[in-house]
Formats: structure tokens, C-alpha cells, sequence
């Protein structure tokens, strides 16, 4: 665990600070749950922008070439 310090707006911190009373966590806690997120969605973005490129021939990989990088 590492700790941190951060700045957030005014409103931000209030929504935050309301969520975590009625939930009853932590905001250290949700501050995690929504980073998690946040992370899990621009992966699949990443994902989809990616899928795409190869789609349009950009570029491509085989899977002896996924196979080997991962030893499977």
C-alpha cells in the first residue's frame, strides 16, 4: 500500500466525502474502486483501438509470436 497526496476540486471532494458517510467506506477506499474503473475502461478502450488497427492491416501478430513471448 502506498499513500498519496492528491488534489481535487471542491465538488469533487464533497461527492466524495457524501458517498463514502452513506456507503460507510473509506474514501481512500472508493478513490481505488474508481481508479480500478477507470483503468478497466481505457484498457478496453485501448483494446477496441487496437482491435481496430488490425482490422484496417496496420499491424498484426502470430500467435507462434504470442506463444513464444508468453513460453506456451
Amino acid at each position: 500500500m502506498v499513500k498519496s497526496t492528491f488534489t481535487l476540486p471542491d465538488a469533487l471532494w464533497q461527492e466524495l466525502d457524501e458517498m463514502a458517510k452513506e456507503l460507510g467506506k473509506k474514501k481512500s477506499h472508493l478513490v481505488s474502486e474508481a481508479l480500478e474503473y477507470y483503468f478497466d475502461m481505457l484498457d478496453l478502450r485501448l483494446a477496441k483501438k487496437r482491435s481496430q488497427e488490425l482490422k484496417e492491416g496496420k499491424e498484426t501478430i502470430s500467435f507462434e509470436e504470442i506463444a513464444k513471448e508468453y513460453g506456451l
